[in-house]
């Protein structure tokens, strides 16, 4: 039975190690991350050992290795985040969520990932999740917006 990874590899037809990046980005942008099945799939149709693969995917910042969770998180450390305090922001969010930057609630919740800049500096600090921007955001008002997604969640289980 075909499954989408073994769709994605057969539009790479003859693939080698040059098209290594841009089938690793087709995978993430379906899955979300690059799955250990994924990854081996990948090195068996273009024959590169997995190794050489995690290789390349661990030197770009933009490959994950775990699903990412329902609500991603992404905290914007740029120079006008970072002076208007967006480091005390994250160091709330990894609190309050218990878990760090790249990692992911146990219930598939919350994700966290740092970016270098969202290009909202004039709403610094900013963080955005899954694409909504959050202005001016402070230790205090994190609570508030991670229990919103929380209550839009409860709502959506009933």
């Amino acid at each position: 039975m075909k499954t989408e990874v073994d769709n994605i590899l057969e539009t790479y037809k003859g693939a080698k190690r040059d098209s290594l990046i841009p089938i690793l980005q087709k995978l993430q942008e379906n899955e979300g991350f690059l799955s250990k099945e994924s990854v081996e799939k990948v090195s068996k149709y273009i024959n590169v050992p997995t190794s050489k693969i995690y290789g390349v995917a661990t030197f770009y910042n933009q490959f994950k290795f775990s699903p990412p969770g329902k609500y991603h998180i992404q905290v914007c450390r740029g120079t006008a985040c970072h002076v208007l305090g967006s480091a005390t922001v994250l160091s709330e969010i990894e609190n309050a969520l218990k878990i760090k930057t790249e990692q992911t609630t146990t219930d598939g919740l919350f994700s966290i990932e740092v970016v270098a800049c969202i290009g909202a500096c004039g709403l610094a600090p900013v963080i955005s999740v899954n694409g909504e921007f959050h202005a001016q955001v402070t230790a205090e008002s994190i609570h508030e917006i991670l229990n919103t997604y929380r209550e839009k969640e409860a709502k959506d289980e009933k």
